[in-house]
């Protein structure tokens, strides 16, 4: 970012412009020459990363993660869904294009299933063959990950037996109950190559420590500076585990309420 004086001028929107692409040009140059530098250097294939979008998924759940690993080096990311095409959020209001339907592909490193709201993950638990696909996938994976309620998905495809997960909080008992998972209330819990993460945001979380057991520590790290992810939200109110019961209902009708 450029950094203007408080005693000078006020910048005009042409040299906030011109600022900007004069740092681009030297940032071009720069990477230029690394590149001739190692021209000979052979170029290494990242991970090949699929997300998988079913109606009623939840945004940040596919797209925060995709922020983080789309940047891995090399990393190659495919939004894939049962049938190519826009996929709609579990608010309605947004959809996300998906690159290839499962009948296209049925191999990836990393496997990514988001959460939804209620009707979403409902009907996609109760989808033959979307859990088909997810297990296939997973027989080859080197990574399979969740985010919140994409764990039911998980469980549902029977990946989760007898193993530790989370998910996002109000879904907890069903996971533990209905198919016997040992809940765990953290952002993300790892268990064999299976990376279960909690609630939304979570998945930021969890794409991170994935960033690090692919790319080493200082690649994560180096992606968290890029994104800037430094967490400061104005309140300190986002762990159930402290929150007090109207709290928590009165989150859980904003859900309802804004989900179609």
């Amino acid at each position: 970012m450029s950094h203007f004086s408080k005693s000078g001028p006020a910048p005009t929107r042409r040299t906030l412009l011109r600022t900007t692409a004069a740092g681009a040009a030297l940032t071009t140059v720069g990477l230029a020459g690394s590149t001739a530098a190692h021209a000979t250097s052979p170029v290494r294939p990242g991970p090949r990363i699929g997300i998988l979008l079913y109606d009623g998924f939840s945004v940040l759940d596919a797209t925060g993660p995709a922020e983080v690993l789309s940047r891995l080096p090399g990393a190659e990311v495919t939004m894939v869904a049962q049938r190519r095409g826009p996929v709609r959020t579990d608010t309605g209001d947004l959809r996300v294009m998906a690159e290839r339907s499962i009948a296209d592909v049925d191999r990836f490193d990393v496997l990514l299933v988001p959460g939804a709201g209620a009707r979403g993950t409902t009907s996609t638990i109760a989808n033959r063959s979307l859990l088909e696909w997810i297990r296939k996938v997973h027989r080859h994976t080197r990574w399979t990950t969740s985010v919140c309620t994409g764990s039911l998905v998980l469980a549902a495809a029977g990946l989760l037996e007898g193993r530790k997960a989370t998910t996002y909080w109000a879904s907890a008992p069903y996971l533990e109950s209905v198919y016997g998972v040992t809940y765990v209330p953290e952002r993300y819990v790892r268990s064999g190559k299976i990376i279960t993460a909690a609630g939304v945001s979570a998945g930021l979380d969890m794409a991170l420590q994935l960033s690090a057991l692919m790319a080493g520590d200082t690649t994560a790290q180096a992606l968290q500076l890029a994104l800037e992810y430094d967490p400061q939200p104005p309140f300190d109110s986002g762990n159930a585990a402290e929150a007090e019961p109207w709290l928590k209902e009165l989150a859980l009708q904003l859900l309802a309420q804004s989900q179609v």
